[in-house]
């Protein structure tokens, strides 16, 4: 039976993996920043809460960590093993993205073209960073931001997503709706327009699952 120790003890191992404070983490995953302080473990009285099933599906959604890997944090030697599965991923910056060589027709990183980064291991195999330039994403990602896309992570309303476009562009939005014949972009910075594209002038659509910060 899991203890209440080992839970909380695997919350703070994910942050320590993705190089996130605890209150990073519950930021991230659109929760609370206190979400997962000490203080917020044991209530005044003495008694243990728990952290709710529901922010911990958002924090897995949000770092792109699996439950076989959360489970690996709890219990003897998980402190050991924080960055044993620490991977190279394909880097990229986002102006070279919308060149010719580096995805395939379904979004999935391809070539020899591509620095790396070392970054904890991520749940898709595919999953690669794109460097950010420029202020059009401000305020969400400013010049020099890296963010981690996984193109095998399902894209739902409301997801921070890059798209590229059948005519090179490279656009990293909010996906606002999507429907059989419109894809609706949201854009972060709020001096740029959103965008409406014909779905078939979209070649592939990401979702971001990390971005730094």
């Amino acid at each position: 039976m899991l203890s209440h120790n080992q839970i909380w003890a695997a919350i703070d191992a994910l942050a320590a993996r993705f190089e996130m404070t605890p209150s990073g983490l519950a930021r991230r995953a659109g929760l609370d920043p206190t979400t997962f302080n000490k203080s917020k473990r044991v209530s005044p009285d003495g008694r243990l809460r728990w952290p709710s099933t529901e922010s911990i599906a958002k924090i897995l959604d949000a770092t792109g960590a699996s439950v076989d890997l959360f489970m690996s944090l709890i219990g003897p030697g998980a402190q050991a093993g924080l960055h044993a599965t620490r991977r190279p991923l394909p880097l990229i910056g986002l102006a070279q993205a919308g060149d010719g060589g580096f995805f395939d027709d379904g979004g999935f990183p391809v070539g020899g073209g591509w620095d790396e980064i070392d970054f904890p291991s991520v749940a898709d195999p595919n999953a690669y960073a794109l460097e950010i330039s420029g202020d059009s994403m401000l305020p969400a990602y400013r010049d020099g931001d890296r963010v981690i896309v996984s193109p095998n992570s399902p894209v739902r309303r409301g997801d921070r997503v890059v798209a590229k476009t059948t005519a090179g562009e490279v656009l990293a939005k909010e996906l606002k709706r999507q429907t059989a014949k419109t894809i609706e972009l949201k854009s972060l910075n709020p001096d740029h327009p959103d965008r409406i594209l014909p779905v078939s002038e979209v070649n592939w659509i990401a979702r971001i699952v990390w971005a730094s910060q």
